[in-house]
C-alpha cells in the first residue's frame, strides 16, 4: 500500500458514490476499538498469573490497564484532532489501526514475561492511542456526508463502539479456551497476539472503504433547514477559538457528569445487582445482565442521536438530566422490602445506560449546532477529556466509598445507596450546565478571526 493512498485526496468519493457506504466504514473502526469496555473479561486471568518470583499482581493494579488506555484515548484525542483535520479520516484511521493492534502485541509480551509495565505501555498508552484516533477519525467525514441528519450519522458510528464488547468479550474468551485446550498454561499471551491482528484486518476494512466528500457538495435536494433553534449556528468557530467558550465549559461539564454516573453503574454491575438481590440472581444471570446494559449502551448512542435530529440536542440532554437522576434515586428503592422487584431494577438500570450511551453519541452533533462543521473533530477530540477525567473520577467515587464502608463493617446495600444517591447528584450539575448553554458569541465566529496561518487549520 502506498503512503499516498492515505492523503485526503486521494479519499475524495467519485460522482455517483452512495454516502450511506460510509457509516460501515466507521462502523468498522468503531466495533474493533469497543473490545475496550470487554476488558473485564482479562481481569482474573490477569490476576492468576504468578510472576517468576511467584508475585502476583493486585485488583487495583490490573484495574488501572483500562483506566489508562481510556485516560490517553481522551488525551490523544485531544492532541491529534487538529492533525486529524488536516490529513484526513483514511490516515488517522490507519494509524489507529496501527496503534491498536501494536498495542495487543506488547501487551502480550507483557502477560508473558509477566511485566505490568510491558501491558500498561502496550494496551494502555500504544492502544490508547489507536483508540483516541479510531473514535474521532470518522466524526467529521460523517457530519460533512449527513448534514441533513448529524445526530443520526454520528449515532451510527458511536453505536459501534458501545457494541464493541458484544464481539471482544466472546472472542477474548473462545481464544482463551481454545489456547488453553491446546496446551497453554499461560493463553493470554497468545491470545493477545491474535485479537491484535484480527482486529488490524478488520480495521483496515474502514481505511480502505472510507471516502470524503468532493469541496461543495450536498445531499440531492438538500436545502440548509431554517431554524428557530438559536443555539444551531450557521457560523463556523475554529478549534483555537472554540475550547476557549463558556459554552465548551459546559460541554465539557455535561460529557463529564453524564459518563461519570454511567461508569457508576457499569463499574459494579453484576456484583452490584448480586448484593441487591442477595441468592436470587446467579453469576450467569448477573453476566446477562452485563450483556444487558450493553445492548441498552449501543441502543441508546443510535436511538438518542437519532431522536436528537428531531427534538434537538438541548431537548434530548434535558431528558438525560431529568429522568436520570430519578432513575439512579430510584434504584436502591427496588430492593426495599417494600418493592424487591429485580425487573424494575433492571429496566432503571438499562434506561440509565441508554442515557449514558446516548451522551456520547449526542454530543458531536451538538457541537457541530454550536460551532459549526469547520474543525467538529478537532474538537470533538479536546472535548474527549472529559471522558477521560470522568473515566478516574468515576471509579475514583464508587471505589472508594466502597471500600471505606467495607472496611467500617457497613452493609453493601447502604454503600450501594450512597454511590448512586452521589451519582444523581452529580447528572443535577449537568442539568445545570445545559440549561446554561447559549448561542455562540459572534467574536468567535471564524471568519471574525484574524486570517493568518494560526488560526485557520490547513484543509
Amino acid at each position: 500500500m502506498q503512503i499516498g493512498f492515505l492523503d485526503r485526496e486521494h479519499s475524495v468519493a467519485k460522482a455517483g458514490y452512495s454516502r450511506w457506504l460510509v457509516p460501515p466504514a466507521a462502523l468498522a473502526v468503531h466495533l474493533c476499538i469497543g473490545q475496550v469496555y470487554s476488558f473485564s473479561i482479562f481481569k482474573n486471568p490477569l490476576l492468576a498469573l504468578h510472576g517468576p518470583d511467584g508475585s502476583m499482581w493486585s485488583l487495583k493494579e490490573v484495574g488501572y490497564i483500562f483506566s489508562l488506555a481510556i485516560a490517553v484515548l481522551g488525551v490523544s484525542a485531544a492532541l491529534f484532532g487538529a492533525w486529524l483535520e488536516r490529513v484526513g479520516p483514511r490516515r488517522a484511521m490507519m494509524y489507529a489501526a496501527l496503534c491498536f493492534g501494536l498495542g495487543f502485541e506488547i501487551a502480550s509480551a507483557g502477560a508473558a514475561m509477566h511485566s505490568l509495565l510491558l501491558i500498561y505501555l502496550g494496551y494502555g498508552v500504544v492502544g490508547g492511542i489507536g483508540l483516541g484516533l479510531g473514535y474521532i477519525s470518522p466524526v467529521s467525514t460523517l457530519i460533512k456526508w449527513f448534514p441533513d441528519r448529524p445526530g443520526l450519522s454520528t449515532g451510527l458510528a458511536i453505536m459501534g463502539f458501545g457494541g464493541g464488547a458484544l464481539i471482544g468479550a466472546p472472542l477474548g474468551n473462545q481464544l482463551m479456551a481454545f489456547y488453553k485446550a491446546h496446551g497453554h498454561a499461560n493463553p493470554i499471551p497468545i491470545t493477545w497476539i491474535t485479537m491484535g491482528l484480527i482486529y488490524f484486518v478488520f480495521m483496515l476494512f474502514g481505511v480502505l472503504t472510507i471516502r470524503v466528500p468532493a469541496p461543495g457538495w450536498k445531499p440531492d435536494g438538500y436545502l440548509p433547514r431554517q431554524s428557530s433553534n438559536r443555539l444551531i449556528s450557521s457560523h463556523d468557530v475554529a478549534v483555537q477559538q472554540a475550547w476557549r467558550t463558556p459554552q465548551f465549559a459546559l460541554l465539557w461539564i455535561m460529557l463529564c457528569a453524564n459518563v461519570t454516573a454511567g461508569i457508576g453503574i457499569l463499574e459494579q454491575a453484576a456484583p452490584m445487582i448480586q448484593d441487591f438481590f442477595h441468592g436470587r440472581i446467579s453469576p450467569d444471570a448477573a453476566v446477562g445482565f452485563v450483556g444487558l446494559l450493553s445492548l441498552f449502551n449501543m441502543g441508546g448512542r443510535f436511538f438518542w442521536a437519532t431522536v436528537s435530529d428531531r427534538i434537538g440536542r438541548r431537548t434530548t440532554y434535558f431528558c438525560f438530566f431529568t429522568l436520570g437522576p430519578i432513575l439512579y434515586f430510584l434504584m436502591p428503592k427496588t430492593s426495599s422490602a417494600g418493592l424487591n422487584s429485580v425487573p424494575a431494577f433492571v429496566l432503571f438500570a438499562c434506561l440509565a445506560l441508554s442515557f449514558y450511551g446516548g451522551g456520547f453519541a449526542t454530543i458531536p452533533a451538538y457541537l457541530k449546532d454550536l460551532f459549526g462543521g469547520y474543525n467538529v473533530s478537532a474538537i470533538h477530540g479536546r472535548l474527549l477529556t472529559a471522558w477521560s477525567t470522568a473515566g478516574i473520577i468515576g471509579p475514583l467515587i464508587v471505589n472508594g466509598i466502597l471500600d471505606h464502608d467495607r472496611a467500617a463493617g457497613v452493609d453493601r446495600l447502604v454503600a450501594y445507596r450512597t454511590v448512586l444517591h452521589i451519582m444523581a447528584g452529580v447528572l443535577l450539575i449537568g442539568f445545570i450546565a445545559n440549561l446554561l448553554v447559549r448561542p455562540v458569541a459572534q467574536r468567535y465566529w471564524l471568519n471574525k478571526l484574524p486570517a493568518d496561518a494560526t488560526d485557520r487549520p490547513a484543509h
